[in-house]
Order: C-alpha cells, then structure tokens, then sequence
C-alpha cells in the first residue's frame, strides 16, 4: 500500500470518527435563567448525556428596541441543527424571541442575532505538495458518500428527535388559535411514555420544564381534532382534568404529525401505578374522591362562566389507563379523543355509539341499545368508573387480606384481549361482573365502597349513580371509617347498611 493510499485512509478513518469523540467530550455552558417575580439565578452548568449523543449550549433572548433581555443559558441535549456551530448565533429571520445553539465549552456566553451570515468555512490553501491533490481527489468523493451514508443512517434512527428546536405554528388557517405558551419556546421529544389506538405520548422538554407531546398520524385527524376542541371549550381548565398547553401540526405532505401539547405527570397512569403499588386506605379515596371530582365537572353544563358556557361533555372512554395521577396521587382524567359534547338545542350529530375501550363497556354500549341523549352517554361513563373503582379496591391493603397482583376488569374471565362477543358473552348474558372479595365487607369503608361500585355498574343504567354522588360518597366513607376504631368495626358494619346515602342524582 502506498504512502499516499494509507495518508489517505488514516484521514478518512479521522473524519468518520471525529463526530463520536466531540459527542463523547464533557461540555460545560454558561447558564441563566429569569425570573421576574424573584432574583435571576446564574453560574456553571455541567452538561449530562447518553455516551453516543452530542451536547451543546443554548440561549434565549428578546431584543427590545435595541435592549437585549436575556431569558435562558444552559444545556441542550443532542440537535443535528446545533453540530459544529462554535459560535451561538441566530440565523433565521424572527421577529420576537431569539434561539441560538452551539458546540463547545461556554460557547453560549457570547450570542449574536445575523440572518445573513454563513456558516463559517475553511480559508482555502495553496498546494505546497503533490501528494496534496491527490488526496483532495480520492477523498472527496469517499468523504462525501459517508457523509450521506451516516446522516440517512442517522435520521433513520432519530428522525422523532429531528425537529427544529423552536416550535412555529403551521397549522392550517382557521383550524386552531395559535398556542401563546409554546410558539416561541425550544421543545425536544425525549422518550415514549404509552402507545395508543390513534396515537403515542412522548415526554418533552420544554426549556426546563417537562411536557407531555401526543402525536397523532394525519390519518387519525379526527381523534386529534375532536380532542383538540374539547380542550378548547369553554371552563376546561380543573385541577383534576389534565392541562391542555397547545397544538401544533408538523412536517408536511404525507409525513403530517399532529401534536397535543399537555401537562407532563411522571407518575403516569392509575394502571401502570396500581401494577407497581398498593394503596391505602386514605390513598385509595383521595384518587377515587378526586377522579370523580373531575368527571362530575366534565359532565356538567356550566353557564357563567367567565369564559363562556361550558357544555356538559361525556368522556365515553374512561378506563383506569385514561386516569393519571399527578405528585401527590390526585388524580386527572385525560384522553378527550371520543368525547361528545351537548349543548341545548343541538343534537350529538353522527356519531357511532359502540365505541370505547371493550373491557369498559356497559352493557347497554355493548347490545348496540344506546339511547343518544346526554343522559345515556353519561350513564355509560359512570358503568366505567365502577370498573375502576373495583381497581382500586383490589390493590388496597385496608381489609383483613392478602392483596392479590393487579388484574384489569374481567381479566380473571375473558383474559388480557377479549373479543366483543366475549364481553356480550359475560357482561350482557351472564350478567357478571369482576368479584369483590368477602374481606372487603368485613372494613367499614370498603363495605360501603362495594355497594357503591355495585350501584355504578348496574345492568339498568337509569340506576347508577351521577359522578358527583360518588364523590360525596368516597368523602362520607373516609370519614366514617376514620372516625372508627378497630375495636368498634363489628358495630360499624351492623349499622353501615342503614347509612343514609347522598340522593343517586339519577337524572344527572
């Protein structure tokens, strides 16, 4: 092999591996954050990230008639848009907050705002050496096709990751209002969180707050959209109904994404939760008391407002992966995507009414019986929340009992996957319904608990309860059981079946 041959290989094994050592180098980044209700906060950010991802610094400012405030300093996890940028400056033409990235330590101390400077390049220089042309010529051509091999090979792998760092609002003229909280803040995809029927959840980092990103396909437009304006209608914002921040819609011709933008809660959903823990007693009525709290208000019809009138609205999917918890195991129900809203003098329109999660059906959904008036759909949400409720029970430490591993509704008989015709089979023929145990009659508040379930989910659906009267059942329970002592708990469920109810509510 020829000197020239290996020179030429040495260099080309060079530049292939120069990327992975600059990812793998520790960076450090000035970092600033503002706050205007109390003092700013600045120092030095170590910058943290997978071995094989690259690290960068950021900045956000504002310029206002020549005076530069500054917003954020600090790091910025792996962007294809900030690679061998030594220098943080924004390029493109923006007319209020600014975003600059680059690669290096304490590269974002200095930002500049140039839309017409190019990016910086070699100064060329002359040949002293033969030799030189020759590798200009044989590596030219090599370089260039890793350069193409490694970047396909890269958006292959990252293409969730490849978004521009600034949300810009592309949607369509008319479709949605712009979204104020969003449209000029960097947000990164970070991980899938849960995988849908219509759609996947991501969690984001939003500068540096965590958010959760719901992605829909342009071919499930109608779950995102009908979501989209349940959020939006007047009086949706409830501490126990999950934060809408905004929507946008990505990419373009057939790589459309359609974006919800949400609150992050890291504790997830009530199903993930109650597979990893069990709960006690005053846990498990804090989340029923507060997820029936949310499904009361969402159900209803509110006028007066100070934003408008609030419709009432049935979710139609409630299930126990639908709740989320957030900190401090209150709970907030999430995923608007079947959602009917009934506003006076408008009918449903064309909607099909055997739709939902199959396992959560009410029986009346799964015989095709529906009758389409406000009432009945919110009938079929209250069916669905006795299934919960009996999740709940199951993973309570509060009888006298072992607590058995977590089992969704009707897993014991129909499985992990049953068919509509098995849960008609079971629910509708048999009129069965998931157990509850003989020790839970034995605790006073579970006692009562049980014959709240068996009222939410009772075959005839003019029977069950409203959401409001379940939580002000959940309140009545605590307390009596709170106030009772293990030595009074014989009396206590002698006179339980003689407590006096809230009214059922029945016509909601």
């Amino acid at each position: 092999m020829g000197a020239a041959t290996k020179l030429a290989f040495g260099v080309f094994l060079i530049s292939c591996s120069s990327g992975a050592i600059l990812g793998r180098s520790q960076t450090q980044c000035v970092q600033y954050s503002y706050h205007p209700a109390r003092s700013n906060t600045s120092g030095v950010e170590a910058c943290v990230g997978e071995k094989d991802k690259r690290l960068h610094c950021y900045a956000t400012w504002r310029n206002v008639s020549g005076n530069v405030e500054l917003f954020k300093q600090g790091c910025w996890l792996d962007d294809v848009n900030c690679y061998d940028s030594a220098e943080c400056v924004e390029r493109r033409e923006v007319s209020d907050i600014f975003f600059c990235c680059c690669e290096g330590n304490m590269c974002n101390e200095k930002f500049f705002y140039n839309p017409d400077r190019m990016q910086p390049t070699s100064s060329p220089v002359t040949p002293k050496l033969s030799v030189f042309m020759i590798l200009l010529y044989s590596l030219v051509p090599i370089m260039g096709i890793a350069t193409i091999v490694l970047f396909s090979f890269w958006i292959y792998r990252h293409h969730k990751l490849a978004y521009p760092p600034v949300l810009v609002p592309t949607q369509d003229p008319g479709l949605m209002p712009p979204s104020p909280l969003l449209g000029q803040k960097p947000l990164q995809l970070l991980e899938i969180k849960a995988r849908g029927r219509f759609s996947c959840v991501w969690k984001a980092r939003l500068l540096s707050d965590y958010v959760a990103v719901k992605i829909f396909p342009i071919q499930d437009k109608q779950s995102w959209q009908n979501e989209f304006e349940i959020y939006n209608l007047p009086g949706m914002k409830h501490e126990n109904l999950l934060l809408f921040m905004g929507a946008e819609k990505r990419g373009s011709s057939l790589d459309i994404e359609l974006w919800l933008i949400t609150a992050y809660h890291e504790k997830g959903s009530l199903t993930e939760y109650l597979k990893a823990n069990v709960l006690s007693w005053n846990e498990l009525c804090h989340i029923a008391q507060t997820m029936a709290r949310g499904l009361a208000y969402l159900h209803a019809d509110a006028p007066g407002l100070r934003d408008g009138h609030k419709p009432s609205v049935a979710h139609r999917d409630i299930k126990s992966k639908n709740v989320l918890l957030k900190a401090d195991l209150s709970a907030c129900i999430a995923d608007f995507g079947l959602s009917l809203k009934f506003e006076a003098g408008k009918s449903v329109g064309d909607t099909h009414g055997q739709v939902g999660t199959r396992r959560y059906m009410a029986p009346e959904v799964l015989e095709g019986a529906i009758n389409f008036q406000r009432d009945a759909f919110l009938r079929i949400d209250m069916y669905a929340v006795g299934l919960v409720l009996w999740e709940l029970a199951a993973r309570c430490t509060a009888a006298d009992g072992p607590v058995d591993e977590y089992m969704l509704p009707f897993e014991e008989e129909v499985g992990q996957h049953p068919s509509l015709e098995d849960m008609q089979e079971v629910v509708v023929h048999k009129k069965l319904r998931p157990k509850l145990r003989e020790c839970w009659q034995k605790h006073p508040g579970l006692i009562m608990l049980c014959e709240t379930i068996e009222e939410c989910w009772d075959h005839e659906a003019e029977a069950r309860l409203s959401a409001g009267c379940v939580e002000e059942r959940v309140v009545q329970m605590q307390r009596n059981s709170n106030s009772t002592g293990p030595n009074d708990i014989v009396t206590v469920v002698t006179m339980v079946t003689n407590v006096d109810y809230p009214p059922k509510e029945s016509s909601l």
